[in-house]
């Protein structure tokens, strides 16, 4: 398998870590879809990454939907319930973290690819609300004396929102978010000290 991304993607940071987490092998190719030369509309539609070439050379895209596919190749480390409540309990958390790091890039795209004078300050005050609403209701719903999102075990929803909290790390290293996030802060701290967060870490790029 292939997976075209960038570095810098906090989605592409989350199916790499799942693939870690599920011991899968794969090829990473580096892809600035902002490139002219950008092959990523091959793959996707959508022009976006992450973007998983699978072995037959069809396509997956979205890291909801490329993570769940990972979860069925290897029952190592099962990171998705079968179904009913505790699957869907599962996807919320991913999707709230998903929320978050979308407002966050796009914070981010705003500022670096749009001259000042063109950069919409309403706009960007709207997505900073956003990633404020997301982390209350994380730290909120976080199950008090239990070490995951949803309780004993390491899931998708635990490995989603460490890539989300990390993204703002990176990004916004001004935003104290550890102040009032303490569950969540004690989380990312259990996260990265495993190989799957430390392969991936972003001390492996230069900022861009």
């Amino acid at each position: 398998m292939k997976l075209l991304g960038s570095l810098t993607c906090p989605f592409v940071r989350k199916v790499r870590v799942v693939m870690a987490e599920k011991k899968l092998d794969y090829e990473l190719v580096l892809e600035d879809v902002w490139a002219h030369d950008s092959i990523i509309q091959q793959y996707n539609p959508l022009g976006k990454v992450p973007c998983l070439i699978m072995d037959d050379y069809g396509s997956l895209f979205d890291s909801r939907v490329i993570v769940e596919y990972l979860d069925t190749l290897s029952p190592v480390s099962r990171l998705l319930p079968q179904s009913g409540r505790e699957r869907a309990t599962t996807k919320s958390w991913e999707a709230v973290a998903d929320g978050l790091m979308d407002a966050a890039e796009s914070i981010h795209t705003e500022k670096t690819q749009r001259p000042i004078a063109r950069q919409c300050p309403d706009w960007i005050s709207r997505q900073q609300s956003k990633i404020l609403s997301a982390l209350k209701h994380m730290e909120a719903e976080f199950p008090p004396n239990q070490p995951y999102c949803t309780g004993i075990n390491l899931s998708l929803a635990d490995l989603a929102v460490g890539c989300a909290l990390s993204y703002l790390d990176l990004r916004f290293p001004e935003l104290s978010w550890r102040d009032e996030c303490e569950k969540l802060a004690q989380l990312l701290i259990k996260l990265e000290s495993r190989p799957s967060f430390q392969a991936t870490t972003h001390s492996e790029l230069t900022l861009s």
